[in-house]
């Protein structure tokens, strides 16, 4: 486990290390997706693919990411080692770092993985942080994390972690967005899976709606399935404007008891905002 405390959060990729069945599965897994980009993805994901100029033959180096994504947004994607407690990941993006996995997902599981890797840490997310109005949603996220870390009762910070969690999930991994008449994906946890991105856009069995906040934050979800609803905002404003609604419903309590399911809240989440707590008392 990669914890701050432990001054560990951040390493060094140690490029050579990588095997060339590791920048095999990258480029299968770059090489399938490229049409369902083209198809699917939302044009500010397509821009950011070119600014990063990513190798589609290799697994990317950071600090080359990092070339091409600083001078628009001021994010950097920095290595980790390993699972990343909720506050500390949250907290990370207020100052504008993106922990990147790094390890690449075995070629028999190609398909699918449970846990990120940098396919789609690199791949499905840090395209959308060269759009400046998405980064700004992503900073202004890590502050209501920040805000959050201020409530000291555990129930209640249970709940309002939770709430976070499913807004997270259902707008920066899962979210659909408007483009010229057309739904696009730009959720990373889409853009990075070959089977769902098509199916989240063409299923007749996902249900697709308008974003409603109330909604978001009572919605449960399993992440060992494609997803049968999916949230539609209209631009990176309106996801902005949701984020800044998300901390006001939390300073006015209507995040402390939100409906119980899915995420389970895990001790090591719950506790980084607890240490980050007390960390501001202190």
């Amino acid at each position: 486990m990669a914890t701050a405390a432990a001054g560990t959060l951040f390493i060094e990729q140690a490029y050579d290390r990588y095997t060339p069945a590791d920048h095999e599965a990258w480029r299968r897994l770059y090489k399938r997706m490229q049409p369902r980009w083209e198809r699917y993805a939302n044009p500010k994901f397509q821009e950011g693919l070119a600014t990063l100029r990513l190798d589609p033959e290799q697994v990317p180096r950071l600090s080359d990411v990092n070339r091409f994504l600083s001078p628009r947004t001021g994010f950097c994607a920095r290595a980790v080692a390993g699972y990343v407690p909720a506050y500390v990941f949250f907290d990370s993006l207020r100052r504008r770092e993106f922990p990147t996995t790094i390890t690449v997902r075995p070629m028999d599981k190609l398909d699918y993985l449970p846990e990120p890797d940098i396919f789609h840490d690199v791949a499905g997310h840090v395209p959308m942080h060269t759009d400046p109005a998405f980064a700004e949603a992503l900073v202004q996220f890590g502050r209501c994390a920040q805000t959050a870390a201020g409530v000291a009762d555990a129930d209640k910070l249970s709940s309002i972690i939770r709430a976070l969690a499913r807004f997270f999930w259902f707008t920066v991994e899962f979210g659909l967005m408007r483009c010229g008449g057309e739904l696009k994906a730009y959720g990373s946890g889409l853009l990075s899976s070959y089977g769902e991105l098509e199916h989240a856009l063409e299923s007749a069995e996902v249900q697709r709606s308008e974003i409603s906040l109330e909604w978001v934050i009572h919605q449960s979800f399993a992440i060992d399935h494609y997803q049968p609803l999916l949230f539609i905002v209209e631009d990176f404003d309106h996801l902005y404007s949701l984020v800044r609604q998300l901390e006001q419903w939390m300073k006015d309590g209507r995040l402390d008891h939100v409906a119980p399911g899915e995420p389970a809240i895990s001790t090591e989440d719950l506790h980084s905002f607890l240490l980050a707590g007390a960390g501001q008392r202190g």
